[in-house]
């Protein structure tokens, strides 16, 4: 008899998840590692490819990073939608870990692109949709629309011969990946981090529940004092440098006159950049944006037009943030600060 019990215990734990520590998480960018790392706390630390300042559309892997990809228990990552390289990379290092697309978690609310880039307060708030879309054709825009990872195609930076950029004939249409802007998406990926997490590693699922519900409290807290932050703001007519703050807009009302462009990999031609300037010239907006990483010649050239000022430089990404568990409301402390601080001015 105690053989008999030694052997079905024995059974038991082999056919149990055996984890001598923690799973190895692997994330893409700074929301992503940031919102893990909150669900994991003390338990360990989420890896992080794109490390401070770098950027997702030209960013290549080094072999210590894809060796990192192989080792992983765990990727998650916003989806193909954002970095497609990252789809082709773990196809390329034959990576057996699990994964999340946060995009594609259940409960995320997606909103498809704006057709000119603008986000008004009440214009877009029907473009919401719950996860389950058929067209994710972001990797043909402005993120992911490169022949090879970490180069841009060159039909993207440059004028053709009638004068007017690549992009005018560029689709921008399809799911916009930006959804770690809504506070409302960042709850819900901190239940889905969790359940995953807890999925793989049992014995600490307990663990990953307590932190998530603690870090959506501390979303909400953030998302209050943004909210009073952002008030004044309602109203006041903005450009941004590219369309990525739709769901930002719309969460929290305000009103995105324009983009100077629709991706953050295409350049503006000459024909959007004319009519972007007749409508402030007409009393369209008030602040202009640069954005980290990218040139603000553009926008230096528009803040031109009379009664419109330059605000400070956005970082939607948080490619800035120092990495870690703060990244994600430090972010967005900071989108909230750098609008406000223009919008009211003067």
């Amino acid at each position: 008899m105690r053989y008999i019990i030694s052997f079905a215990a024995t059974s038991l734990v082999a056919a149990l998840p055996a984890w001598a520590e923690v799973p190895r998480v692997v994330t893409d960018i700074h929301p992503v590692h940031s919102l893990v790392a909150q669900v994991m706390g003390d338990l360990g630390t989420p890896e992080l490819l794109l490390e401070r300042g770098a950027n997702e559309h030209d960013f290549q892997l080094r072999p210590s990073q894809a060796a990192g990809l192989e080792a992983a228990d765990l990727v998650v990552w916003i989806g193909p939608e954002l970095t497609p390289w990252l789809a082709r990379a773990l196809d390329g290092v034959g990576s057996g870990a699990a994964q999340l697309s946060l995009l594609a978690a259940e409960g995320t609310e997606t909103r498809a692109f704006s057709a000119d880039g603008a986000h008004r307060h009440g214009a877009e708030d029907d473009a919401h949709e719950e996860h389950g879309h058929e067209d994710h054709g972001h990797d043909e825009q402005g993120h992911g629309g490169h022949e090879d990872a970490g180069q841009a195609d060159a039909a993207h930076g440059e004028d053709t011969h009638d004068g007017h950029g690549a992009e005018e004939g560029h689709a921008h249409e399809g799911t916009d990946p930006h959804a770690w802007l809504d506070p409302h998406n960042a709850k819900v990926w901190l239940q889905a981090i969790a359940a995953e997490l807890g999925r793989i590693d049992p014995g600490n699922a307990a663990t990953y529940a307590a932190n998530a519900a603690a870090a959506a409290l501390r979303v909400d807290a953030v998302d209050a004092e943004l909210a009073a932050t952002l008030a004044a703001v309602k109203g006041r007519p903005l450009v941004v440098y590219h369309d990525a703050y739709g769901y930002f807009a719309a969460h929290y009302g305000l009103d995105i006159f324009g983009s100077v462009a629709l991706g953050d990999a295409t350049a503006p031609g000459a024909a959007r950049l004319a009519s972007l300037r007749d409508g402030m010239a007409a009393g369209g907006a008030v602040c202009l944006f640069p954005e980290a990483q990218h040139d603000d010649g553009l926008i230096q050239t528009l803040a031109e037009t009379p009664g419109t000022r330059i605000g400070a430089a956005l970082d939607p990404n948080g490619s800035l943030q120092e990495p870690g568990p703060a990244a994600w409301e430090g972010m967005m402390r900071a989108l909230a600060a750098a609008l406000a601080g223009c919008a009211t001015a003067g």
